[in-house]
């Protein structure tokens, strides 16, 4: 039978406040608004949205080269979430980096190999995800992603203060 493990978001007391996250043993920061006027470091919850998609799709990546022996010698994936226009559904911007002898069949079978991916079977029911082949993830443009603070600041919630 599987384990369910549960991730928790706690705040941390000795820390100001600031988010930790928890699951199993391990620990990392919760990056985003306090409540207090501050920007937390670490992670927001839209780079460990993106984080989940990127992990997931590597280890897809890397089950489907061992398993037809492919030679992947090394793997990158980026990530990154843009927000929707006004009536349009929100994306992700996939890329991988596949590093190895690999042939154009080899890297087209592994770049499907990510769309099988469950966690962007998940996401892609409310969003649409992109991936592409390429020889570098860096490049990225932080300008179009969408912004945790940004989307935070729009919601309707009346009478909340600061913890």
């Amino acid at each position: 039978m599987t384990k369910i493990r549960e991730v928790v978001v706690a705040s941390d007391p000795t820390n100001l406040g600031a988010l930790v996250g928890h699951v199993g043993e391990s620990q990392f920061p919760v990056g985003g608004p306090d409540g207090a006027g501050h920007t937390s470091s670490g992670p927001n919850p839209y780079d460990l949205l993106s984080a989940s998609l990127a992990a997931c799709t590597a280890m897809s990546v890397r089950y489907q080269a061992r398993r037809e022996k492919l030679p992947l010698e090394r793997l990158e994936v980026g990530v990154s979430f843009h927000r929707g226009a006004q009536g349009e559904r929100d994306s992700f911007a996939r890329t991988l980096v596949l590093g190895g002898e690999l042939d154009a069949q080899q890297r087209a079978f592994l770049l499907e190999a990510a769309n099988l991916c469950p966690v962007g079977k998940i996401l892609g029911i409310s969003a649409d995800i992109s991936t592409r082949l390429d020889a570098t993830t860096s490049g990225r443009n932080a300008s179009t992603q969408a912004s945790y603070e940004d989307d935070l600041a729009l919601l309707p919630i009346p009478n909340i203060t600061p913890d």
